[in-house]
């Protein structure tokens, strides 16, 4: 008699990059993002237990047992908590949540700016609802999932984009005005079409240890809406925050300060960023994302973290960008900051000498030219 074969489950998710809004999301604003062909994948079988079994390439195996889902402050900032955050919350929400076996694999290399951590979360959300709660869930809200694991179990207080942009696929404007129900809008456009190329820079710094660094982003823009009782920026109308100028200053950090208009600008210039990429006008489009770097380091201050000098790896990438590309397409810090990626939209005439000269200071393979994935996290098809 021959042998049941064990069923084997196949899921993907993609990483994403961050086209614009750069640090808006957690203030309720808008961003452009766009899932990339970058993926982390999953191989699963149900293992008739009630224990979640992840093992990645690259990291020791994560258990997590189901009748224990209660936040564990030491296991903060680890693959487990993730873990046990996501099943927590669909058990919560009534899905029969049972353990399996995962093998992850994963190209989204971790501190690369293009979100491993959300990609992880989707993914294990995905299966999760595909598996224990017939599918039932939307994108957007496998995504939701994924930032309160990675905010409440986790330790990290992450905007909702990085998840969002990898459940839903494609290249996507969200404004997070009503978080537990933001408006996405599909926006369809072809960076080649136009004569470029989307290339990510890996600088070789990791941001895995700099959760302090963004998190004083929130901290001290927490500081600016207290002083107007209010949650976030977009609650305060930007007129009402340039009036309150001179109460704020004293009371307030200035780097708060300019953090808060980057982000009102930020805002402004997504919206302009759609509507160019809607209309074709390439050229505007690259003029805002040079717009957008040049706030990111004027005023939102996440290019180098506070007080290096020996290291400057963000700085250094974006110098390189600026002399490479001899005034010609555009560039900007990547995500989070302080370390991990740098984006450039490089001409495509000047592509190999820009990866060669890329490389030739940062290391081999450190970048990646991308293209956009279609889908978003998702159940492959059975072989």
């Amino acid at each position: 008699m021959a042998a049941l074969t064990q069923t084997i489950y196949r899921f993907s998710a993609p990483g994403r990059t961050e086209i614009g809004g750069n640090h808006t999301d957690h203030q309720r604003g808008c961003v452009l993002a766009a899932a990339v062909d970058l993926e982390t994948t999953a191989e699963v079988t149900l293992n008739g237990s009630d224990v979640i079994r992840v093992v990645s390439d690259g990291y020791a195996p994560v258990e997590v047992h189901l009748d224990d889902l209660e936040l564990r402050e030491e296991e903060k900032n680890t693959t487990a908590a993730l873990v046990r955050g996501i099943a927590a919350e669909f058990v919560r929400r009534g899905a029969k949540v049972q353990g399996f076996e995962a093998k992850v694999h994963s190209t989204v290399l971790p501190g690369s700016g293009l979100s491993s951590s959300a990609a992880f979360e989707v993914l294990m959300g995905t299966i999760l609802n595909h598996l224990f709660f017939d599918a039932s869930l939307a994108p957007a809200e496998v995504a939701r999932i994924g930032q309160y694991a990675e905010n409440v179990y986790f330790g990290k207080p992450c905007g909702l984009m990085d998840q969002m942009a990898s459940a839903v696929g494609g290249m996507v404007m969200i404004d997070f005005a009503y978080p537990s129900c933001p408006v996405v809008e599909r926006i369809d456009f072809d960076f080649a079409a136009a004569g470029h190329a989307l290339c990510i820079i890996d600088t070789g710094a990791d941001h895995a240890e700099l959760t302090g660094e963004y998190a004083a982003i929130t901290e001290e823009l927490r500081e600016i809406c207290a002083f107007f009782g209010k949650e976030v920026l977009r609650q305060i109308p930007r007129s009402e925050f340039y009036t309150a100028l001179p109460r704020l200053r004293g009371n307030v950090p200035d780097r708060a300060i300019l953090r808060a208009m980057h982000v009102y600008a930020e805002n402004e210039r997504v919206e302009l960023q759609a509507q160019a990429l809607r209309s074709g006008d390439f050229d505007a489009f690259l003029e805002l994302v040079k717009e957008s770097g040049r706030s990111s380091w004027m005023y939102l201050q996440n290019i180098t973290p506070a007080g290096a000098v020996q290291q400057q790896a963000v700085a250094v990438a974006l110098a390189l960008c600026d002399t490479l590309l001899q005034g010609r397409g555009a560039y900007r810090v990547h995500g989070g900051g302080f370390a991990g990626t740098v984006q450039a939209f490089v001409p495509l005439d000047l592509l190999n000498s820009f990866r060669s000269g890329i490389e030739a200071v940062l290391g081999q393979g450190s970048c990646h030219v991308l293209t956009i994935r279609a889908d978003g996290g998702k159940r492959e098809k059975q072989s």
